[in-house]
């Protein structure tokens, strides 16, 4: 008689079993994208205008809103045409909130010559949010231009990175 309860023992806690289904879930976000603002003044890039070599060292900022100021010699401003802050455009998830990484200096370049961009700063401070899917900001910096700097065109480049928050 042991033997046989022995026996049963095992088909007894098999019927005390039970289980459940559980549900899993993602969600994929359409990734942050940013470009050059098409339709905006110089096609969305910095420009600092034309500006005339001063006798002593000077800087010229273009401010996030595309105004122009120069240092401690305004003679150094020439023709302001074109000066235009630089303008991004952010497309991602819509209510996402993003930020933008540190802007790191650059340096524009005419053959042998060059200048030092810094300051570069975006108009947005902290997070910004992509109501209905974007956003617009635009970023503004400071050129320092060396006394008697030979005459050019300069250029050069400098990198803006989102990521979201």
């Amino acid at each position: 008689m042991l033997a046989a309860i022995l026996y049963l023992a095992p088909v007894a806690r098999a019927q005390n079993a039970d289980s459940a289904t559980g549900t899993a879930s993602v969600k994929i976000s359409q990734v942050i994208a940013i470009a050059k603002t098409a339709g905006a003044p110089n096609g969305g890039d910095m420009n600092f205008g034309e500006i005339y070599s001063p006798l002593a060292d000077d800087t010229v900022v273009v401010s996030t809103a595309g105004v122009r100021s120069a240092g401690t010699s305004a003679n150094i401003l020439g023709d302001a045409t074109n000066v235009s802050a630089a303008s991004f455009t952010v497309t991602g998830e819509a209510g996402n909130s993003f930020s933008i990484s540190a802007i790191a200096d650059t340096t524009l370049d005419s053959g042998a010559n060059s200048m030092d961009v810094t300051d570069i700063t975006p108009s947005l401070a902290g997070s910004g949010t992509l109501t209905g899917g974007t956003y617009i900001f635009t970023v503004g910096a400071t050129l320092h231009v060396a006394a008697n700097q030979p005459a050019g065109t300069y250029t050069g480049t400098f990198d803006v990175t989102v990521n979201y928050d």
